[in-house]
């Protein structure tokens, strides 16, 4: 059986551009190639797309980024019902494809958050190494302030990286971090101009794959071992306990916007 090679996922997922140049992969989300706009299908399509770059031995060092002006700051409830198991067991085990297969990527990652981070904004800050255009916000605006449970890995991620007290102020009261307050806590590492924060990543990327491949691979098996305890510890029952709160979600066709 031959090795998986880029041609066989590159025009995989709707959701998810892929192009790769010496060995950086570059991850943009979109929705017909503008802002991301959550909803079940990239939930779906993202899982499946970290396994295949993962299996990409060709793959040395992953950009995750976004498309215009946002990261991903709206989203869409109108094709789920919560009340349907059906629905609440697919959304569970998504969920957790979703994160475990992110962090089974065996290459550094960089995220480059290019605007507002309000939905989904874990999946930027578990990559090894955060930089953020000063136009970025970051916020967890689906679950709590819409009466969900706070959960999708936002309850590890967040108190993780904000401390126990921090992180759950952050999560039950829909705090928004501008980019500088992000850096000043220790969320991301740099801010800069919306320019220049592609570039900025694909310069690291390139100081990163200039080092031994091997020692690039255990690197990043070494700094994310204590997160992925942390997820497959916690990650499943907080994804069930979303689902037996789910009676009070979104009302149907319910989006959130870009803030002002």
């Amino acid at each position: 059986m031959r090795e998986l090679e880029l041609a066989d996922y590159a025009n995989r997922y709707d959701h998810i551009r892929l192009r790769r140049t010496d060995g950086i992969l570059l991850v943009q989300l979109h929705t017909n190639d503008q802002s991301l706009r959550w909803e079940l299908a990239p939930h779906l399509e993202l899982g499946f797309c970290f396994a295949d770059i993962a299996a990409d031995p060709e793959n040395e060092v992953v950009i995750l980024t976004g498309t215009g002006k946002a990261f991903c700051a709206e989203l869409t409830a109108s094709s789920v019902d919560r009340h349907e198991s059906a629905i609440w067991d697919r959304v569970w085990t998504e969920g957790k494809r979703l994160l475990f297969n992110l962090l089974d990527i065996p290459v550094p990652m960089i995220a480059a958050v290019n605007g507002p981070a309000l939905v989904h904004a874990e999946l930027a800050l578990l990559c090894d190494i955060v930089l953020a255009s000063d136009t970025a916000v970051f916020q967890d605006a689906p679950h709590f302030l819409n009466g969900v449970v706070p959960s999708d890995g936002v309850h590890v991620v967040w108190p993780l990286l904000l401390g126990p007290n921090r992180g759950r102020h952050f999560l039950l009261t829909g705090q928004k971090l501008s980019a500088e307050e992000a850096r000043a806590l220790g969320i991301v590492a740099e801010v800069l101009s919306p320019d220049a924060v592609l570039d900025r990543a694909y310069d690291l990327a390139t100081d990163i794959r200039r080092r031994p491949r091997l020692t690039r691979r255990y690197a990043r098996e070494a700094l994310t071992l204590p997160i992925k305890r942390a997820l497959r510890e916690d990650l499943p029952y907080g994804l069930a306990l979303e689902g037996l709160a789910a009676g009070n979600f979104w009302p149907r066709g319910a989006t959130l916007d870009l803030p002002e």
